[in-house]
């Protein structure tokens, strides 16, 4: 494989409609509020998904360095790990996406403040200075948090908080205490992908000292919590529900239900977890599903 090829496996592309799934969440609550703003969508979803792209390229750079990745490792080869790609190339690579993404967030927060707010803009441009570090942190030197178990809270924390409530503010630059639901669960559905990796590879990050939270509870613990934020993720979804309920076109997004639930007795039956790799991508694209759904749920006669 060549270089460029095995660097785009390396952004790991279909991780990208998982990490959008939130900002098309809180795109579709302030659309039904009325906010309509076209470069705030698409500077949203540019610096999300450089961001995410940020992320995986991180995390084969750290992994790769760290002897994470190895024979034991269950999935796709990583670039660092298959050799075709040096540390020093993932580095530059790795550099080139900070400076695209960071150029994506500043002409995002431009547009969604138009330089008429000094301090929302400040303190949004310090955020994605934030997610930027967080998102090479989280494998990346002596103090990675995903090597100590953080890994879910930073996920929680970005993919659902930031990504949902965040981007409702830049349309509104207020705050619906509401749209605090739906961010739990799309960040609680993005920790549910995380926590299926790390059950993947419980047994190689134990292995190579990656003490995630799977590997310090155990694999029938991560199990339970894994229904745990699930269900919990579609509960906030159905209380949400309840308290903006207007017609029956609401009820859409429920539908994303289906897949989720089918995907919790799928692992509720497995008995070796490291065939739980396909459940990766159903459950991201699931989520991507819900947001779409989402989506529909309350703009679709707009």
């Amino acid at each position: 494989m060549t270089k460029s090829k095995t660097l785009l496996s390396a952004a790991r592309l279909r991780t990208l409609p998982l990490s959008v799934s939130g900002i098309i969440v809180g795109s579709a609550i302030a659309f039904s509020e009325g906010y309509y703003n076209l470069y705030v969508l698409i500077f949203a979803l540019t610096t999300t998904v450089g961001l995410q792209i940020l992320s995986n390229f991180a995390n084969d750079y750290g992994d790769g360095v760290k002897g994470t990745d190895n024979m034991d490792r269950v999935g796709p080869v990583r670039a660092i790990q298959s050799g075709v790609i040096t540390n020093k190339e993932m580095l530059s690579a790795i550099v080139v996406t900070v400076v695209l993404t960071i150029i994506s967030a500043i002409v995002l927060i431009y547009f969604a403040f138009r330089g008429n707010n000094f301090t929302y803009s400040l303190f949004f441009f310090l955020l994605g200075i934030a997610a930027v570090v967080a998102a090479i942190k989280y494998t990346v030197g002596n103090s990675a948090y995903g090597y100590s178990g953080f890994g879910d809270v930073f996920v929680f924390i970005f993919f659902g908080l930031v990504s949902v409530a965040g981007s409702y503010f830049l349309y509104t630059q207020n705050m619906n205490p509401d749209v605090l639901l739906p961010a739990f669960s799309i960040g609680l559905l993005s920790v549910g992908v995380l926590n299926l990796n790390n059950m993947r590879d419980m047994e190689s990050d134990k292995k190579a000292g990656k003490h995630t939270l799977v590997v310090k509870i155990g694999a029938g613990k991560a199990k339970q919590y894994h229904y745990i934020i699930l269900i919990l993720a579609m509960f906030f979804g159905f209380i949400y529900l309840l308290f903006n309920y207007r017609s029956l076109i609401n009820l859409l997004f429920l539908i994303s239900y289906i897949p989720i639930i089918l995907h919790l007795r799928r692992v509720y039956v497995n008995k070796n977890a490291k065939t739980l790799d396909p459940e990766l991508k159903k459950l991201a694209l699931s989520t991507f599903f819900f947001a779409i759904l989402f989506l529909l749920s309350y703009n679709i006669f707009l």
